[in-house]
């Protein structure tokens, strides 16, 4: 039987959560992509995204959270609710799919992260970005607990 992602009240599709050959992997909370759910708009930009990167990197990025089903409230995530917000992981030096600080030099590859923001920047409709590596200021604005990812947002 052919399986299908799940699909929300809004008609918003979870992210596919292990795509063979896919770019990205995921995390957040809760597990099991049940924080996933993304407007169409957003999906489109994660998709596009990801082929742009695995064309340039071999390295998976983190795709975290974006909105519950239903765009429920979301503790910690008061604006995860449209489905056109995303959190995404750092690039880490070793590919390793953890967490990674802007702090950790050793393991956070700085260059990396910026090329993939760049990605995200040059999408059409992206607005906003939040993370608070000051050496990229020039891509994305600094916000309260955006050290082990970043935020990005689609103009509704």
């Amino acid at each position: 039987m052919l399986e299908v992602q799940p699909k929300d009240s809004r008609g918003y599709f979870m992210l596919p959560q292990s795509p063979e050959g896919a770019g990205y992997y995921v995390y957040g909370t809760p597990a099991e992509g049940a924080g996933q759910y993304a407007h169409p708009a957003m999906m489109s930009m994660l998709l596009f995204v990801e082929r742009q990167w695995l064309a340039t990197d071999n390295r998976k990025f983190g795709i975290g959270n974006i909105s519950l089903a239903g765009g429920a409230d979301y503790a910690k995530h008061r604006s995860h609710k449209s489905g056109l917000e995303v959190d995404v992981r750092p690039v880490r030096k070793d590919g390793k799919r953890t967490p990674v600080y802007w702090q950790w030099a050793d393991q956070y590859d700085q260059a990396a992260t910026a090329k993939l923001m760049e990605l995200f920047r040059a999408y059409p409709g992206v607005g906003r970005i939040y993370f608070n590596d000051p050496e990229l200021r020039h891509l994305a604005l600094p916000l309260i607990h955006h050290d082990h990812h970043f935020h990005v947002e689609l103009k509704a």
